[in-house]
């Protein structure tokens, strides 16, 4: 099945199935006139579909990100305007169907996969196990952003027959969504241990995967660290608690069988090797550059500036008139005050050539650094301080180095050269009294510093890891000013559905309806 015919057959699920029946009738292709297809296709074509939503795009940028999470973790600055802190109806319609043609694109690739015969599916294991670690990653996200979702039950059409009046969704419960992701993915990490490809199907994975090439223990290690994550996220609740205690400490005291990325060597990207092959050159660019999107909030730059944090110039370049000096925009400014700093371009921005006009910059999927600094709050709500420290120095230095990587890719050098930072300049940054971990402090305090870190690692790079940390955790100490002309008068603490869900999905909506309010918190949101 070529993806163009893919694409078509799913274009239903731009809302789910929030769609009327002529449109469902249009968009459905009957699977007895497309053209024969494998795996290793559908599996390639799965990853692509999502890539804007990994790779830096110009939508999720402008539309999606710039007036709703951007603004929420203070990433960035914006203008005071009415409905500040209301995400647009535009962003969360796209980002949601964007997620159900993904899910759409990983049936087609469970249809097939189903087909084979029993012998060929344990060969091509790998790339199943590959795809729902890939499909679990961004699941979570989706989760994180809205809370109960359709799942388990959902973009069914083909495998439906095209039959729509089997295919509205019923909303999965997020903890159970939780638990499996965290089963499975538990399963993938014992069966990649002593997995075994033949020749031809090691060949067609390499060709195929876009992510790890190929790579069978890059993926043992992204399965790894993924369970860290969402094993960290849910680890303050009564439900998991426990669990996930237990499965930290056996993933974090075992590397050799449960190895996870902890060096910059191993981290999981999108890579774009060629110019305008995955995504617009000038995507990047024109979503965070555009309209303002990408000018520095006040409290990142104060922070970078009174620690003499050697990311700083990697991240960030003073504003065409503030003479070298940088400067972040206060969110506690009337929007006149606010309108009259832009229009002096005083404000400094993100670095243009180290993100927005780096064409090579590739879709962050997992790091070092934050492994590292989830790694930490483990062993500190463990009282292993030691070790809890040592995780948390090395993420600091894995971020920096992932930044100078960053850079180092680029084809652009609008902004100047950044200040290389040393081993000295590093070590001092690490003894600031605003970044040390000192046996003095409370075990409060010592979170405090993980998460700021983690903030600061995130900023617009990761936003909406960054969003579902800054919420968890609540440690980050992030003021802005109400919004009196808006019920909605602070940042929220979830997205809403989209609109087409209560009129095409009503009656699996209507069961969800009670809880889709913006500060309705997600279960893991115990802060």
């Amino acid at each position: 099945m070529k993806i163009k015919n893919i694409i078509l057959a799913i274009l239903l699920y731009s809302s789910l199935v929030s769609c009327k029946k002529t449109i469902f009738e249009d968009n459905y292709t009957d699977p007895s006139r497309v053209s024969e297809t494998s795996v290793e296709k559908q599996f390639s074509g799965f990853i692509l579909s999502n890539r804007e939503y990994t790779l830096p795009s110009y939508w999720n940028y402008f539309v999606v990100l710039r007036t709703s999470i951007n603004r929420y973790n203070q990433a960035t600055g914006w203008e005071n305007v009415e409905n500040n802190y209301v995400p647009g109806s535009s962003g969360i319609e796209s980002r949601w169907g964007a997620y159900y043609n993904f899910l759409a694109q990983y049936r087609e690739l469970e249809k097939t996969y189903n087909k084979l015969s029993p012998e060929a599916q344990k060969d091509y294991r790998i790339f199943m196990i590959a795809a729902t670690t890939y499909l679990y990653d961004h699941s979570q996200s989706v989760v994180d952003l809205h809370g109960d979702i359709p799942w388990s039950k959902a973009a069914m059409l083909s495998i439906n027959g095209g039959d729509y009046t089997k295919t509205y969704a019923e909303y999965d419960n997020a903890s159970a969504i939780y638990t499996k992701m965290l089963d499975d993915l538990a399963k993938f990490s014992e069966e990649l241990r002593t997995i075994s490809l033949n020749p031809a199907i090691s060949a067609g994975f390499r060709t195929q995967d876009l992510i790890n090439r190929g790579n069978v223990q890059h993926w043992q290690k992204y399965v790894n660290s993924l369970r860290i994550r969402i094993l960290t996220r849910v680890s303050g609740t009564t439900g998991f608690g426990t669990r996930a205690d237990t499965e930290l400490n056996v993933i974090l005291s075992n590397p050799a069988s449960f190895p996870i990325i902890s060096s910059n060597a191993d981290n999981v990207t999108f890579k774009i090797h060629a110019l305008g092959t995955l995504i617009d050159q000038n995507s990047f660019q024109s979503g965070l550059e555009d309209w303002n999107g990408n000018i520095a909030g006040k409290k990142i730059i104060d922070h970078m500036l009174d620690n003499a944090d050697p990311r700083l110039t990697y991240l960030f370049q003073p504003g065409d008139n503030a003479v070298g000096q940088y400067r972040g925009l206060d969110p506690l400014l009337n929007q006149s005050a606010q309108a009259e700093l832009i229009r002096g371009n005083t404000l400094s921005v993100y670095n243009r050539s180290t993100l927005s006009r780096n064409q090579f910059f590739p879709g962050v999927i997992m790091n070092s650094a934050q492994v590292h600094f989830m790694a930490s709050e483990y062993f500190l709500r463990k009282s292993q301080d030691a070790k809890a420290k040592e995780h948390y120095e090395t993420g600091i230095r894995e971020s920096i180095g992932y930044y100078q990587f960053l850079r180092s890719l680029s084809n652009d050098n609008s902004a100047g050269a950044p200040v290389v930072p040393t081993t000295a300049s590093i070590n001092a940054y690490i003894a600031k009294p605003q970044v040390s971990w000192s046996a003095a402090i409370s075990m409060d305090a010592k979170m405090k510093l993980i998460a700021e870190q983690k903030w600061l690692h995130f900023n617009v790079v990761q936003p909406t890891e960054n969003w579902a940390e800054l919420r968890r955790t609540d440690a980050v100490s992030l003021t802005f000013l109400q919004d009196n002309s808006n019920q909605q008068r602070l940042p929220p603490v979830r997205w809403i559905y989209p609109g087409g869900e209560a009129t095409y999905n009503a009656e699996n909506y209507a069961k969800v309806r009670a809880n889709d309010v913006l500060n309705n918190k997600i279960f893991w949101d115990l802060k």
